[in-house]
């Protein structure tokens, strides 16, 4: 384990979450058992269509709601279900959801943000698991403008713990010279005492 940052926030980083092959395996059963889906988005009242495919399951019908859209989670498929027990043996904190996102190559990113939606129990750690291309990944403190980066490597786990939200802001760059696609998986627990009256 790799202490990433540890002011504001608590992230850890394991290289070999998973071996070379277990990530090829569980990538290929990801790619072709997930109900992946263009996210669409309303930024500045307009509606954008992205190219990258996103996917949101959970242990119940969970409602997510961001940028003027509406997911509801589906069942477990068997390969999250594998990861999901691997990854709750090692942490020993248990997740009730997961948001997948398909980069199909580096033209595909994430720019600056935090992962604080409101319906998301606070505090509570957000799992990251990278297949396929390795990536870079940086945070950057809110106040601070500090900044950090690492390579995320196939196979890898990012643990993202505490007020590390609250705190730093963070983002999956651009990069055209990576030909190759690349699964992330954020496994979160959603706040089960959720009302969605809270967004209005």
């Amino acid at each position: 384990m790799k202490l990433i940052l540890n002011t504001d926030g608590l992230v850890e980083y394991y290289a070999d979450f998973f071996k070379p092959d277990e990530a090829e395996y569980f990538f290929n059963a990801l790619r072709n058992e997930i109900d992946w889906q263009a996210d669409q988005l309303i930024m500045y009242g307009k509606q954008i269509i992205t190219k990258r495919k996103v996917a949101w399951y959970g242990d119940q019908e969970f409602d997510y709601r961001y940028s003027n859209t509406t997911k509801t989670a589906l069942p477990w498929t068997p390969a999250l279900s594998t990861i999901k027990e691997k990854l709750q043996s090692l942490t020993g904190i248990r997740y009730n959801s997961c948001l997948l996102n398909l980069y199909h190559d580096g033209n595909e990113g994430m720019g600056w943000h935090n992962d604080n939606e409101v319906m998301m129990k606070k505090h509570a750690p957000i799992a990251s698991i990278s297949l396929g291309a390795v990536r870079p990944f940086m945070f950057r403190h809110i106040k601070s403008k500090e900044q950090h980066s690492l390579e995320l490597e196939n196979g890898s786990l990012l643990l993202m713990k505490a007020e590390t939200q609250d705190y730093w802001k963070h983002q999956l760059p651009i990069r055209k010279g990576i030909k190759s696609p690349r699964i992330n998986l954020t496994f979160r627990e959603f706040d089960t005492h959720f009302q969605p009256n809270n967004l209005l």
